[in-house]
């Protein structure tokens, strides 16, 4: 048969074939199954109260007291009817829903805490508001990522720009007597760090993940050596910074729940809020955020209408930095009144983690910071009331919950289009 004989009733429109993710239906039933080891092989005894109270709240909260076993096997049950739901929406070619993930985290953390803490106590408010805090640093380095990213850079040296911050806050605090000094000096560090980066990514094109670990090494290599050879022969001039102490605010603190976790902590959580709010802000609801985002999807067509992509690129890269280095200034203002070597243990590499799992949305990468804080204070707390889950599982805990939150559950996520390419002016 000819072309020209052909009818258009012949032709056939190319079909689309839905693109099905079974990550979340497959991570959903190994975390059931693990889960339910734990009440059918090390069944345990007593009850587990959830301490909801604080001391000066308007009117108390009472204690909510669940059956270890009871419980487990409870959610064990609501885990395998999730896991299911998520297998049908997948062979349905539908996406698993956020509240979907959101019931089955929560059904999976009461029944574990259920399990874990069984004849003891576990301090609700200690353990989310610890979480918060935590989550701090990590929240400012997500955010860090999320800017820089945004515009076409990709941020690797977050970890350099968080272990930077840190150590400039301890000596600028320490040398002026007052902390406001080590928010400013933390600042600039990580602008310093994130200037370091720009230069060779964004002006002489080199690659920006091996310009990034670089700046990761070089930065823990130089701040270990200054360390050993500055700061502890002087710890007492270099290395005692004032910090910032909780500051309780009227009203608010005292509201049951969630007064004392979101309200009673230090100048720099409080910072947080504003600065993720203003992120949010400006990155949707601006033209400074508008050309932002277009650089980083399609910085040609942004430089065809009079965007200059290099010092858009520049700008929100130095921003960048400098919100990473309050997340910094965090571990000696606010943790621990000195600078340690290496004392950010890998929190940026949890923080860029974080702007995958919230895909580049600062709202979101907030969450998945506060998700990974939780799972560190966890493995304190439980270790506190003396929980059988072994020390070094918990240990493992955080990075237990990146990898599968990262892989697993992140679902479909795309970064901008030109993210980590450099651009050369046509």
């Amino acid at each position: 048969m000819s072309v020209a004989s052909t009818t258009p009733a012949q032709i056939e429109a190319p079909r689309t074939v839905a693109v099905v993710s079974w990550k979340a239906p497959i991570i959903f039933g190994i975390f059931t199954v693990l889960f339910a080891l734990l009440p059918l092989f090390a069944s345990r005894e007593g009850a587990t109260t959830f301490r909801l109270a604080s001391g000066d709240a308007f009117f108390t909260v009472p204690d909510i007291v669940l059956p270890s076993t009871a419980t487990a096997w409870i959610s064990v049950v609501l885990l395998a009817a999730a896991t299911a739901f998520a297998v049908f929406l997948a062979n349905a070619r539908r996406r698993t829903p956020l509240w979907l993930v959101v019931v089955y985290v929560a059904a999976l953390l009461i029944g574990f805490l259920a399990w874990a803490a069984a004849g003891a106590t576990l301090p609700m408010v200690g353990l989310l508001g610890g979480a918060l805090a935590l989550a701090t640093p990590l929240i400012f380095g997500a955010l860090g990522g999320v800017i820089g990213e945004r515009a076409g850079v990709v941020n690797i040296a977050i970890e350099a720009q968080l272990l930077a911050g840190a150590f400039s806050a301890a000596i600028a605090a320490s040398a002026a007597g007052t902390p406001w000094a080590g928010l400013v000096a933390a600042m600039g560090a990580g602008m310093l760090v994130a200037l370091v980066l720009g230069v060779f990514t964004i002006t002489y094109f080199v690659d920006q993940v091996i310009v990034g670990v670089v700046l990761n090494v070089l930065v823990i290599g130089l701040t270990t050596f200054l360390f050993r050879q500055v700061l502890a022969p002087n710890t007492e001039t270099l290395n005692s910074p004032d910090t910032f102490t909780a500051v309780p605010i009227p009203f608010l603190s005292e509201i049951p729940v969630i007064g004392p976790i979101l309200f009673r902590q230090s100048f720099i959580v409080y910072l947080m809020y504003f600065v993720v709010a203003l992120v949010w802000f400006g990155l949707y609801r601006t033209r400074w955020g508008l050309r932002l985002r277009a650089v980083g999807e399609h910085p040609q067509a942004a430089d065809t209408v009079g965007i200059k992509v290099l010092a858009t690129r520049y700008r929100a890269i130095l921003l960048a930095g400098a919100v990473a280095g309050l997340g910094g200034a965090f571990y000696t203002l606010v943790a621990v009144p000195r600078f340690n070597q290496e004392m950010t243990a890998g929190a940026g590499f949890i923080a860029l983690a974080a702007v995958i799992f919230g895909k580049w949305d600062p709202i979101k990468a907030t969450l998945a910071a506060l998700l990974f804080g939780f799972a560190t204070n966890l493995q304190g707390v439980l270790s506190v009331i003396g929980s059988p889950v072994p020390s070094q599982f918990m240990l493992m805990l955080p990075y237990v919950v990146t990898i599968f939150a990262v892989a697993g559950l992140v679902g479909k996520s795309r970064a901008p289009a030109a993210d980590g390419e450099p651009y050369i002016k046509s």
